[in-house]
């Protein structure tokens, strides 16, 4: 029988898939410091961000054949060493696109009406009066331009609903040249409108962009950093639902604390799951702990598409 361990746990829809094609899926939590000595009695390995696959751990998978990822990146996964031992690595990047560009949506309306200190300041015993008066300078999203930095699956996704609101997107993506957006309208699915958007130079994108949201793997440094920000429009608004430390935090504070970026939207911080108290407490900012794939619905999917990949691995006969 296969043996499977979802460390990071597993929705009940992609558990079930498994169990009904009689593997066995245990997803009881093995702490990192000890997940190698229990790796050589499974097949397979599920993990999330929180659990990292080491080459000690994939020395120790002598019978160790998938390992699967539920979410778009790879970087918690040694995956060079993985695959040079033969070993599948699977991750799910269709699954949670919606919820993520969902999520930099949110964000972007709260910071655009400043939802956030509203809800803050009125929470805290804020004038009533005072705040109606100083929040009357929300702006308004149709006719502004989004800028997405990365137009892989979830910057499409975004695409897909700025152009629904009338926001003008520019594009920039080093591996995609043009990607057609397709707007379908949920009760009638035979009604769909194609946009076809060709992406342009990131200093372009940066630079005419009323609002930038970032979309691209971590890993390389900031992408965004005091160069790049003060080629940005003022009053600009950040929103980063990619990785913690592709915008330089530092030079994001500066920025906020000078008004040269007007807000940011973070689901994602470099020091998770501590993160800076000064960027959380800043007025400026709408903050959230990491939950752009975390809706019910997304896990769902996380979890069948895994199941999906893994039995098709081994109905192959691998």
């Amino acid at each position: 029988m296969i043996k499977i361990l979802a460390n990071d746990g597993i929705h009940p829809d992609g558990k079930l898939l498994l169990e009904e094609a009689n593997y066995q899926v245990v997803t009881d939590k093995i702490p990192q410091e000890e997940l190698a000595a229990h790796m050589e009695q499974y097949d397979v390995l599920i993990v999330r961000s929180a659990t990292k696959v080491t080459r000690a751990v994939i020395d120790a998978g002598k019978n160790l054949k998938v390992i699967a990822r539920g979410g778009v990146g790879l970087d918690n996964i040694d995956l060079e060493y993985a695959q040079s031992k033969g070993i599948a690595v699977y991750n799910t990047p269709k699954a949670s696109s919606r919820a993520v560009a969902e999520l930099a949506i949110g964000h972007l309306f709260g910071l655009a009406r400043m939802l956030q200190r509203g809800n803050r300041e009125l929470a805290s015993g804020g004038d009533f009066k005072k705040l109606k008066k100083a929040f009357e300078t929300g702006i308004q999203l149709r006719g502004k331009t989004l800028g997405i930095l990365g137009f892989g699956r979830i910057g499409q996704e975004v695409a897909q609903l700025a152009l629904g609101m009338g926001m003008d997107v520019r594009a920039h993506d080093p591996f995609v040249q043009e990607a057609e957006v397709g707007i379908r309208l949920h009760r009638y699915e035979d009604m769909k409108l194609c946009v076809r958007i060709q992406t342009e130079p990131f200093e372009r994108v940066i630079r005419e962009s009323d609002f930038i949201t970032l979309h691209l793997p971590g890993g390389g440094g900031p992408i965004i950093g005091a160069a790049e920000i003060e080629k940005m429009k003022d009053g600009v608004i950040l929103l980063n639902t990619a990785r913690g430390g592709v915008i330089d935090e530092e030079a994001l504070l500066a920025a906020l604390n000078s008004g040269k970026v007007g807000g940011a939207g973070l689901d994602v911080f470099e020091n998770e799951p501590t993160p800076r108290e000064a960027l959380l407490k800043h007025p400026q900012v709408s903050c959230s702990p990491h939950i752009g794939a975390s809706t019910m619905e997304a896990q769902s999917y996380i979890g069948m598409e895994l199941a999906d990949k893994i039995i098709a691995f081994f109905g192959d006969d691998k």
